[in-house]
């Protein structure tokens, strides 16, 4: 039961999201890029000045690059096996080794920890979008009509917020300067951030067509994104010095579906655009399922 309280709150979000959008037919875009470019870098730049980096974010990150590392390995291995092509390789790529620790991860943290473990899901959130940005549209790009793979990450991460907001967050906390009384504008528009994120997932889901997909690409998906990747994800952490909270989290999260955002890439660089989007949507519909065994084998 205590995992359906903690899940129940969640898939209610995305539920009214999804009914909202088939409805109301809103321009999604314009939601995704209000949480983007406005409220998220308010909250990682909120989380950042408030709290002291210690070396466990070293750990953390090198977690991040050990677990996408995994999956990218994984996923080539499998499509050499299977004689994928360097197209279909891409695309599995951004089914499987990107999680949505945004719209999904940090709520499901939230809920589960409380702020305590609010922190630890906000600094993989922007390592996530980091590896989103620059692997992920380093794949599409490869796998699509995108031309270079390499100078289309580049401009991607220019373009992203998130790790300015982290950035000036941290420069104001390492150097100790106040914002004053700004701090409770700054609380206000942070506090916005995960309900409309939430929202939008629901909204985007809405927006996805499964008609004619690969069963066995997006099986392929689910077996590596749900179960592969916090296995994974358990034994790179098992031997680190972190805190078993922090441990807990990068496992849970690592559990979580596929990122959204990959969908846009995949449809923007045409790089198994409907592989991507049924991955993102089955992925999120059976975590219902696979989350609660998760979180009970960690905690």
């Amino acid at each position: 039961m205590e995992f359906i309280t903690i899940l129940l709150p969640i898939f209610l979000v995305f539920g009214i999201g999804f009914t909202a959008q088939k409805i109301l037919q809103f321009d999604t875009s314009a939601f995704s890029k209000l949480a983007l470019y406005i409220l998220v870098p308010f909250l990682v730049f909120q989380t950042f000045y408030e709290e002291t980096i210690t070396f466990s974010y070293v750990y953390i990150s090198i977690y991040m690059l050990g677990l996408c590392a995994a999956i990218i390995v994984i996923v080539t291995i499998l499509s050499k096996v299977t004689g994928y092509s360097e197209k279909e390789r891409c695309g599995l790529v951004l089914s499987c080794a990107f999680t949505n620790n945004g719209n999904y991860g940090t709520p499901l943290v939230l809920f589960l920890f409380g702020t305590a473990g609010m922190d630890t899901a906000i600094v993989l959130m922007v390592l996530q979008q980091l590896l989103m940005s620059t692997l992920g549209v380093y794949y599409a790009a490869k796998g699509g009509s995108g031309g270079s793979g390499v100078k289309a990450a580049l401009r991607s991460v220019r373009r992203m917020p998130m790790v300015y907001g982290a950035l000036i967050g941290y420069l104001f906390q390492a150097f100790d300067l106040s914002i004053g009384g700004l701090e409770n504008g700054v609380d206000l528009i942070a506090g916005a951030a995960i309900p409309l994120i939430m929202l939008t997932l629901g909204m985007q889901l809405a927006n996805i067509n499964v008609t004619g997909f690969e069963y066995r690409k997006v099986s392929t998906a689910l077996i590596i994104k749900l179960i592969a990747a916090p296995a994974i994800a358990a034994v790179i952490v098992w031997g680190m010095p972190v805190d078993p909270l922090m441990k807990q989290i990068m496992i849970i999260m690592a559990a979580t579906p596929t990122a959204a955002n990959t969908t846009m890439y995949a449809i923007q660089f045409q790089t198994e655009p409907q592989t991507v989007t049924s991955s993102t949507l089955f992925t999120t519909l059976v975590s219902i399922l696979t989350i609660p065994i998760v979180i009970y084998l960690v905690t």
